[in-house]
């Protein structure tokens, strides 16, 4: 097992700005982090996977796409465009060096129909992700679709759900990633569902409650912490928590605190927790 700290702890933005960031990760002892895709220029992934590399770390990613290119919408027009927009999301990942990309890009981040899911909905997002799975094959990623909260997505909010897309789409290249911070409100057992979707976990986001230090808030740690041990799990555990570092994307995803005295908070204390519970 690798564990991993998410950049967006700190920013969205790709740069030489995160290079001491993640210099700082690794002499805590981090096995590698995970990036953000969505900040546009070629070049400066490459340039920070060159870094990430050097270091000797690994890399998974993390990203979202939006309503003009929504997997899961009726337009044939806006469903083409959300396969490009993963083909060059999977493409960024290719020259980061990722193993691994997350996120809810089986449908638009934070876009309501004001109606529960639909059947053709869930079809039309299978359809995009089995056809942005074909493509990571050929990068060697894998993609793990993540279930969100009913307060941020509603097309896929449990494992159960998310596990349906991904036998719908039935592809290698695209499994499940178990995200603490959703199961705690979504789930009736964590612990439980861990369980059941052993064999399409692929990636793990250690995230608390409040998406503050894991460990500090209410997430029911010791029964997941075991069920991944039970399900013998040796992927990435990512810590994934949020600050007011950069406002326009804190505002975005509704944090409107910090939840810690200091990034460093966040990440030693996070780190110690997992090998504590590992």
């Amino acid at each position: 097992m690798k564990i991993g700290m998410n950049l967006l702890l700190w920013t969205t933005d790709i740069g030489e700005h995160l290079y001491p960031i993640i210099d700082a990760l690794r002499e805590a002892g981090f096995d590698g982090v995970e990036v953000p895709i969505g900040d546009e220029g070629d070049q400066k992934y490459a340039a920070l996977g060159k870094h990430i590399k050097s270091l000797g770390m690994g890399c998974t990613c993390v990203t979202s796409i939006f309503e003009d290119g929504n997997p899961a919408s009726a337009d044939a027009a806006v469903r083409k465009r959300a396969v490009e927009q993963m083909k060059w999301r999977i493409d960024m990942g290719q020259l980061l060096g990722a193993e691994v990309i997350c996120g809810p890009y089986h449908s638009a981040f934070a876009w309501f129909s004001g109606e529960p899911p639909r059947d053709d909905e869930r079809k039309y997002s299978a359809e995009v992700l089995r056809k942005a799975a074909e493509y990571a094959s050929q990068a060697d990623v894998v993609l793990t679709p993540e279930a969100l909260n009913r307060f941020e997505c509603y097309l896929y909010n449990t494992l159960d759900d998310i596990a349906t897309l991904i036998h719908e789409v039935d592809h290698p290249n695209c499994k499940m990633i178990f995200d603490s911070h959703h199961a705690h409100i979504e789930e009736k057992d964590s612990a439980a569902s861990i369980r059941k979707h052993r064999d399409i976990i692929s990636h793990v986001h250690i995230s608390e409650s409040d998406r503050g230090t894991p460990g500090t808030g209410q997430v029911h740690w010791n029964e997941i912490f075991t069920a991944l041990k039970d399900i013998e799990y040796d992927g990435w555990m990512t810590i994934e928590a949020f600050s007011r570092n950069k406002p326009e994307f804190a505002s975005g995803i509704n944090v409107w605190r910090n939840f810690a005295d200091s990034m460093e908070e966040v990440y030693e204390k996070g780190l110690q927790f997992i090998r504590e519970n590992t």
